[in-house]
């Protein structure tokens, strides 16, 4: 007679390994993970990276630079950390966050709210791999551990480039599974062995949190990744190593026919409401969809 699955077991068998699933697939999942988990995902986010995820976020919102159009794009925004971060941060831009599940936008507009960013910070249901904006839209794009739950990442960072302004910026924050000591020794036995526990005692469905772990230990290397950035057409990339290469931040320009564009440390515009052009034309887009050192 055969011992019964263990807890642990029967957990990973509610959702398939990220490398044996198919794009369909892959999207339907993260639907139905990120559909369970919006009432504890800023918490067991915190569990997740030993509250890590605050100081990455600071981190790669103090890189951010705005020049032209003052206005940044939030992918997979969730919860709205990273939008509300970079409200804070630099007073004179416009957040638009999106994310394509709308149980997770409903806490992060009542975030939004509590701090007084309503009028700043706009977030809106669209998916990563057709974003509903025109072309030159944003000075800067950023997404927050959610570049892994896109089974398609060329075609996500190719939109992402295509919404930037000529010298704006895309800004990927990402977990990863380094080959060093503090991976092996600490934080790959902390994700794989005790997370799951707290998961249970914290998540309404803690293989999601299973599916986290999972995805990753199969991200791809940083230098895979910088490669698929400039397939994207990302030039003059740069990769920031935080608390021992646990996450990245990767950095990349939309440059011009293979040109650098130079831009101006930000700037504070005397009206960052009145731009004209490409900002009249996200302005009109939104006004009818209203439903430095490394941080170790």
């Amino acid at each position: 007679m055969m011992d019964p699955p263990s807890r642990k077991e029967t957990d990973r068998n509610n959702y398939p390994p990220v490398t044996g699933i198919g794009r369909d697939e892959h999207i339907g999942m993260v639907r139905e993970i990120f559909t369970t988990v919006p009432g504890r995902y800023d918490f067991l986010n915190h569990v997740l990276s030993l509250r890590r995820d605050v100081a990455w976020r600071r981190f790669a919102v103090r890189k951010m630079r705005f020049f032209d159009t003052f206005h940044l794009l939030d992918v997979a925004t969730g919860t709205a950390d990273l939008a509300i971060e970079a409200a804070r941060r630099h007073p004179a831009i416009r957040v638009t966050g999106i994310d394509f599940i709308p149980e997770m936008l409903a806490p992060g507009r009542e975030k939004v709210a509590r701090r007084g960013l309503a009028g700043r910070i706009r977030l809106l249901q669209a998916d990563a791999l057709g974003l509903p904006f025109p072309d030159a839209s944003f000075d800067a794009v950023g997404i927050a551990f959610g570049i892994r739950n896109i089974p398609d990442r060329l075609a996500a960072l190719r939109e992402m480039r295509r919404v930037l302004v000529p010298g704006g910026r895309v800004y990927v924050l990402e977990m990863n599974a380094p080959k060093n000591r503090l991976w092996r020794g600490f934080f790959a036995p902390y994700l794989n062995r005790v997370l799951p526990h707290i998961a249970r005692l914290f998540s309404q469905n803690p293989a999601a949190y299973l599916y986290l772990v999972d995805s990753i230990t199969h991200f791809p290397p940083p230098p895979a990744f910088l490669a698929i950035m400039e397939e994207a057409g990302f030039s003059n990339r740069e990769r920031y190593s935080l608390t021992l290469g646990i996450t990245s931040l990767y950095i990349g320009q939309r440059s011009e026919n293979g040109g650098l564009v130079k831009v101006p440390q930000t700037v504070i515009p005397a009206n960052p409401g009145s731009r004209s052009g490409t900002g009249a034309g996200i302005q009109s887009y939104l006004t009818t969809q209203d439903s430095g050192s490394s941080p170790e």
